[in-house]
């Protein structure tokens, strides 16, 4: 089974770009955060003729979640019946194929001394809940834009971003618990010396100089991870006209 979470920044924008991927990667599952789209609009025909059936959280102009799935949708739920949900159409979850799925779109942030800053940790604590609620012996993935690059060697250059959110300690520490409870950042086991990103700034020519960030993470809980035979971002899909600032992550698994 192959699946792969992107944010598309839009996918009214970039929903040719979506159906163009679809059939090239044919993955079995794609996570999809920041559709901005709401409920009503998201494309479930066009999708549906591209040979996914689809499921979507969106509320709009902001934020949005979806998981497109070819290996079936079922048992679907939306965020997490939390105050945690007051922070936007950010989280859905279904099982494809025997593996539980979510779809997860953490908060930004904005700076260390933002109330956002603190919401982005108090999701990230619910997340952590939420995955230690799921029985021992499931198969989990938690993927998505998760805004927090884990290591330093998931930044360019890491003194550029000295005193800013997505590498800061607490941030770092709030995946390393999810971490602890039996979930692996199973990109890392493929890729141990890390400079491999999935997000590159617009401005500045920050793709091809190579200034990005691997800030989209597959966490794998401890029944999935050995199925995992390979984890790859897409970096095609970051060029042409009118990419997302986003690169797909894909993991293959070997359910057998």
């Amino acid at each position: 089974m192959r699946i792969a979470t992107w944010n598309v920044n839009s996918l009214t924008a970039r929903l040719p770009r979506v159906e163009e991927w679809l059939a090239l990667r044919q993955p079995d599952v794609l996570c999809l955060q920041e559709t901005k789209q709401a409920d009503p609009k998201f494309p479930v025909d066009a999708l549906e003729a591209a040979g996914y059936s689809s499921v979507h959280h969106g509320e709009g102009r902001w934020n949005g979640v979806a998981i497109l799935s070819r290996v079936g949708v079922e048992n679907v739920a939306i965020g997490f019946g939390t105050p945690e949900d007051d922070l936007g159409a950010r989280l859905i979850s279904a099982t494809c194929g025997g593996v539980r799925v979510m779809s997860c779109y953490v908060p930004n942030g904005r700076s260390l001394d933002s109330e956002h800053y603190v919401a982005k940790l108090a999701w990230l604590s619910q997340l952590r809940t939420t995955l230690a609620e799921r029985p021992s012996d499931e198969l989990v993935v938690a993927a998505g834009d998760f805004n927090v690059a884990p290591n330093d060697t998931d930044v360019w250059d890491l003194a550029a971003l000295e005193g800013m959110t997505h590498v800061s300690g607490p941030e770092r520490a709030a995946i390393g618990e999810i971490l602890d409870i039996g979930f692996s950042d199973v990109f890392c086991q493929f890729h141990p010396d890390g400079k491999v990103f999935s997000w590159w700034d617009y401005r500045d020519g920050s793709f091809h100089k190579g200034h990005g960030m691997r800030i989209d993470l597959a966490l794998t809980s401890q029944a999935l991870t050995p199925m995992v035979t390979d984890a790859f971002v897409d970096r095609d899909a970051r060029k042409g006209v009118k990419p997302s600032d986003h690169a797909p992550v894909v993991i293959d698994i070997d359910l057998e």
